[in-house]
């Protein structure tokens, strides 16, 4: 079965930067979109970033853009997220997610629904 296993979490200050990485199994990495999303404590889980299959299309939450990266190795199966520039409001826990789509766009790339597989996530915090 399809396996998604977030790492690269952890406490960083304000300022600083993290990377994600999100490791893939049991699937045709080419043939999914990427995804990652968050959920801050009390708040629902958000749409952060996207790539499609090739990594030639990307998305990006307006709260991130600018600071966030997302990036794929499709010979290494993994997908990353670079974080720079943190703030206190990207404390969350971070979630790998993966759609299912040979297409180079992504439709209601927001939609959590839209996602199949999703990893357990990893905790950021960002101390002030």
């Amino acid at each position: 079965q399809v396996q998604l296993v977030e790492s690269g979490g952890g406490l960083v200050q304000a300022g600083g930067s993290l990377r994600l990485s999100c490791a893939a199994s049991g699937l045709i990495f080419i043939n999914y979109a990427m995804a990652w999303f968050r959920q801050g404590p009390g708040l629902e889980r958000e749409f952060v970033a996207a790539t499609t299959w090739s990594g030639r299309t990307t998305y990006y939450a307006d709260s991130v853009k600018g600071r966030f990266t997302i990036s794929r190795d499709n010979a290494k199966n993994t997908a990353y997220l670079q974080m720079n520039t943190l703030k206190s409001e990207d404390t969350a826990v971070y979630y790998c997610a993966a759609k299912r789509t040979s297409l180079d766009y992504i439709t209601s790339v927001s939609s959590k629904s839209d996602y199949g597989d999703w990893g357990q996530g990893t905790q950021v915090t960002v101390s002030s």
